[in-house]
């Protein structure tokens, strides 16, 4: 399904600044994956998660989606097969619309815009029961402005967006960070139902390590824009945090340095 082959960024070249964010990163996800994506500040995590989505263009290597090169194909021409959720519970809808609205924009996604009618009872009742799995509360808001929600409420929108129309492939980056806790594990789970449900390719980036053994059927660690760790199957499944933290200074050769990651 996604295919990541030798891909290389460097950002501000041949400056004092340069730092080489991705380092032949190799990455193949197979249909229906679910990768947790673990690694400290500037081990190229959302480097990846941005290149894949056409974000910036790479210097080297090819990315591929569902068989189809798309190394050159920009970030809205991607934004057709590719959902995504971002960190920031503002990002991904539209403020000042209401909720039933930003549901039917997402319906429509990749469509050609016409004059339609309005919503009609049925779509309408689509999203009501849609609304409804998240246990938020939200079926009985339908026309409340989005901008009113919570960061919690939005976030949980924004992933039913993003996958209303089925995805090729779906793109969480730490998209429960900006949360409290309870709120997170309630947008994890709707994540989780959801992915399960529709049998979804998802790449999802963490700074948690605890969330990252406990969700997903594979993990992979990034250190210095390299894949370090790649773990699935029964070997995760049986994973502990200080597993993780042991296997990185390993490889490393240095201690794993997030609070984030450890106090999750």
């Amino acid at each position: 399904m996604l295919e990541v082959k030798g891909i290389y960024k460097t950002f501000n070249p041949g400056t004092v600044n340069e730092k080489h964010a991705l380092n032949g990163v190799n990455l193949t996800m197979e249909d229906g994956d679910f990768i947790t994506v673990i690694g400290g500040n500037g081990a190229g995590k959302s480097t990846l998660m941005n290149a894949i989505a056409g974000a910036w263009p790479i210097d080297e290597g090819t990315i591929l989606i569902d068989g189809a090169n798309v190394t050159h194909l920009p970030e809205h021409k991607r934004a057709a097969f590719i959902g995504r959720v971002f960190q920031d519970p503002m990002m991904g809808t539209a403020a000042t619309m209401g909720i039933e609205e930003n549901l039917a924009l997402a319906k429509r996604r990749g469509k050609l815009r016409t004059l339609m009618p309005g919503i009609k009872k049925a779509e309408r009742d689509e999203y009501r029961e849609l609304l409804k799995t998240l246990g938020l509360g939200l079926e009985d808001r339908l026309t409340s402005k989005v901008g009113l929600l919570s960061g919690g409420q939005r976030q949980a929108l924004t992933l039913l967006m993003a996958t209303l129309i089925k995805p090729k492939l779906l793109l969480l980056d730490e998209h429960t960070a900006a949360l409290d806790p309870k709120t997170a594990a309630k947008v994890l789970n709707a994540t989780d139902r959801i992915v399960s449900k529709d049998h979804l390719t998802t790449l999802m980036i963490t700074h948690n390590m605890r969330d990252a053994i406990a969700h997903g059927n594979r993990l992979i660690m990034m250190h210095d824009g390299r894949i370090i760790l790649d773990i699935r199957g029964d070997e995760k499944q049986k994973l502990t945090v200080e597993d993780l933290m042991h296997e990185f200074e390993k490889i490393s050769g240095e201690a794993f340095a997030s609070d984030k990651a450890l106090l999750g």
